[in-house]
């Protein structure tokens, strides 16, 4: 019987067997496994010694090193996870402390705009933005705020008190308004003197108050006698109706500029126009009062359009814009923000305000706007203005005031009573408005030589000062948005001194912007799009009469009543605000 080979064996360590006659076969005899073990036994002891030590020292330094690669292993994957962790808690704890701190500057800013006052006056910069406190700090009480009342008892008081500088000093009555006369005379028997004889006049003591006249209203009944031939030959004749500016409408042009006036200037809701006109025992629905608005608003088109080339022949445009509710604008929700564009400028003496209605934010209305146009372009850092820049031939401004105002939150922010780098950036700004206000009254040639000499010294002064600021403020402080903003626009925000006529500032646009602003807080919101755009047109028109010298109503008045009369766009444009004699209008309303 065949003697079979037991199967390998798995143990780690195992002798080379020599097997006679080959290197692989193994032997199938008893006999020839006997010869084999003979064999072996004959081998020197120390060949297999030293094949066994020499097979476990490299199994045990392949052993060693594969379990010194994982301890390293091990230990740097423990070390770099311990580093990252503890960066991690750092960059968190940083992050933290500084949504913890803009957290804090936001609600000390949110206090400081509920509870504090609104001013942005610096101790350094005069009446530029605190004129209201330093001209009520000026007066004594509230009696010298009254109006002269031309008496002498008054005079002699202001002669006591003459080196005050005027303090006490009423300022009198404006000429211009009518007087009636109430005289109070002595009468006859105590003109009498005791020595026999009647006194005679000689001098009289005047003073005079203010009155007014509540609003009248009255029915103008326009009568067209009608001629006819006692025979019958001819047809009946009568004058033709007098244009209007409002043909079917009960409304005269005194009550059109009237209402226009109480909304637009006053900033007087309809509904409470309405009762003030039940007081006087006159009913009429709200909404005549807003459809006549609106049709009128359509009459005076031509005149916003012509004011609209006046205001492209400008050098210089101030933009701005704020936000209007408009209740039923197409594909928007009626709790959505809609926008009224301001643009303010005007060739020399021709001052042009204008407002534009548009649903949209975006870069493309300003472009519409001003398509077409060249020239200096005044705007805060809202970025929808870069499409109009971009568009070629506009040189961007913008607003310093702007960047100071953000120090100024800056500075409201900061610890109570502690002086930090939110002072310093306003100082700087106060040093140029200074510069400006030294020479507001100067020519364009004397305000660029003290721009170039004064300004930009300061200008460059902040500019280092910037630099190191910003490498030691977090930059999402109130503090670190303020450098950043004057950082990212400071190119635009030095350009003013290339020129003695570019504005340092767009406070004109955001001045034009207020009486909106106003009539916001009353009305609140527009219900169509064709009001809010009525509503741009008229405020365009008030304005503009405004910045010209007129008083709205009577300006109104006068042309409500001329525009229906106009054929020609020379008849519209002697209209404008610039080319109607503020005399010839006081005529027309006292006729």
């Amino acid at each position: 019987m065949p003697f079979h080979a037991p199967k390998s064996s798995r143990e780690p360590l195992k002798p080379s067997l020599s097997v006679p006659g080959s290197h692989t076969a193994l032997p199938t005899t008893q006999r020839e496994w006997e010869a084999l073990l003979r064999t072996e036994r004959a081998r020197p002891p120390t060949d297999i010694h030293a094949t066994i030590e020499g097979d476990i020292a490299t199994r045990i330094e392949a052993e060693v090193a594969r379990r010194v690669q994982l301890e390293v292993a091990r230990q740097v994957e423990t070390e770099v996870a311990r580093r990252v962790t503890a960066e991690v808690d750092r960059r968190v704890a940083i992050e933290v402390a500084l949504q913890v701190q803009k957290l804090l500057e936001e609600i000390r800013l949110a206090r400081h705009k509920m509870f504090a006052a609104s001013s942005e006056a610096h101790l350094g910069q005069g009446l530029l933005f605190n004129e209201v406190e330093a001209l009520a700090d000026a007066s004594t009480d509230a009696p010298d705020q009254e109006l002269d009342d031309g008496s002498d008892e008054n005079n002699q008081k202001s002669g006591a008190g003459s080196r005050s500088s005027g303090r006490g000093k009423r300022r009198p009555l404006p000429p211009e308004l009518p007087r009636v006369d109430i005289i109070l005379d002595v009468p006859e028997a105590q003109r009498l003197c005791a020595c026999g004889k009647h006194m005679v006049k000689i001098g009289e003591e005047v003073s005079e108050q203010l009155n007014i006249i509540p609003m009248r209203i009255e029915v103008l009944r326009t009568i067209r006698p009608r001629y006819a031939c006692p025979g019958g030959d001819a047809a009946p004749v009568i004058a033709p109706v007098a244009p209007t500016a409002l043909p079917r409408s009960n409304f005269s042009a005194s009550f059109l500029a009237m209402l226009l006036t109480v909304k637009y200037v006053d900033g007087l809701p309809l509904n409470r126009f309405t009762r003030v006109l039940e007081r006087s025992g006159v009913e009429i629905p709200r909404q005549s009062l807003a459809r006549s608005a609106i049709n009128v608003s359509k009459v005076l088109q031509p005149l916003h359009n012509l004011a609209r080339d006046a205001l492209l022949d400008s050098a210089v445009i101030h933009m701005d814009e704020t936000t209007v509710q408009v209740l039923k604008e197409p594909d928007k929700a009626p709790t959505s923000q809609s926008y009224m564009w301001v643009q303010r400028g005007g060739p020399p003496g021709k001052p042009v305000i204008l407002y534009d209605y548009d649903p949209s934010r975006s870069g493309q209305v300003p472009l519409r706007l001003i398509e077409g146009w060249r020239g200096y372009l005044m705007t805060d850092g809202y970025d929808g203005y870069n499409a109009a820049v971009r568009a070629g031939g506009i040189e961007h401004l913008i607003c310093a005031a702007h960047a100071r105002r953000k120090f100024v939150e800056a500075k409201r922010v900061q610890t109570k009573g502690k002086r930090g780098r939110a002072d310093q950036a306003i100082e700087y700004f106060a040093r140029l408005y200074r510069i400006e206000r030294e020479f507001k009254d100067a020519t364009d040639d004397e305000r660029f030589q003290a721009r170039q000499a004064r300004s930009l010294p300061v200008l460059a002064a902040l500019r280092e000062w910037l630099d190191a600021a910003l490498q030691a403020v977090a930059p999402k402080t109130k503090l670190g948005e303020a450098l950043a903003y004057l950082n990212k626009y400071w190119s635009r925000l030095v350009r003013y001194t290339e020129r003695g006529d570019l504005p340092i500032d767009n406070n004109s646009a955001e001045n034009c912007i207020r009486p909106f602003v106003i009539g916001r807080k009353a009305w609140m919101f527009a219900d169509t799009p064709g009001g809010a755009h009525a509503s741009a047109v008229v405020y365009s028109l008030v304005e503009t009469a405004k910045a010209n010298g007129h008083e709205p109503y009577t300006w109104l008045k006068y042309v409500l009543e001329r525009l229906p009369l106009a054929k020609t766009v020379e008849d519209i444009e002697a209209l404008l605000p610039w080319n109607v004699d503020n005399q010839q209008v006081a005529m027309d309303l006292a006729a």
